[in-house]
């Protein structure tokens, strides 16, 4: 007899996770909120900053100029890039491990393994490129970065929140009428933005 009623309190329980629209809002659910432009999206090259420069080559250029004044390993160098600009621009692993990697191939750097860590630092040609990128002002990446770039930074930040927040709501508790017109209202809203960039 428990079982019986457990498995009912289960179903009601089951159905009463439905909203009064009738629909499983964990069909909708967005999982936990993350920035919305993700990992370093305002980086130099990243989506939101210049044109025609790749991401990888701005870490290039930052990973250099950093070595240039210490040697890091590749959690500080994050960091530092993070703390440089204001918390815009914080690389992921994904970026600068491989753009160490390659560096270290290239013969510019070197690494030492010292407490379970690869602690990086400029060989010769290494310095000489990253002098030369110093020279020629794209030696400091991080310096890009004014004061009016890093609060225009955190407005973007915020209205992505404050957008993804009402996307919930319309998902979690709108009518099909309703979702269909905010996702319409999502692509025309792509749509002007990507104008903006085409003026």
């Amino acid at each position: 007899m428990f079982r019986r009623h457990h498995g009912h309190g289960m179903r009601e329980h089951a159905h009463g996770s439905h909203d009064h629209h009738g629909h499983d809002p964990r069909l909708f659910a967005f999982g936990p909120m993350r920035p919305p432009f993700g990992p370093g999206g305002f980086g130099p090259g990243g989506r939101g900053h210049g044109r025609g420069r790749g991401r990888r080559g701005n870490t290039r250029a930052a990973v250099l100029g950093l070595l240039l004044e210490r040697p890091m390993h590749g959690y500080e160098m994050i960091s530092e890039l993070e703390t440089r600009t204001g918390g815009v621009w914080r690389p992921s692993p994904g970026s600068i491990y491989p753009t160490l990697q390659l560096l270290e191939d290239e013969g510019l750097i070197v690494s030492e393994e010292a407490d379970g860590r690869k602690r990086f630092t400029l060989t010769e040609a290494g310095r000489a490129e990253a002098d030369r990128a110093t020279d020629a002002g794209h030696g400091r990446p991080w310096q890009e970065f004014d004061a009016d770039h890093i609060a225009q930074a955190q407005e973007f930040r915020e209205a992505g929140f404050a957008v993804m927040s009402a996307l919930r709501q319309v998902a979690m508790t709108g009518t099909p009428t309703q979702r269909q017109k905010a996702l319409e209202t999502l692509q025309d809203t792509k749509r002007k933005l990507y104008a903006i960039l085409a003026e």
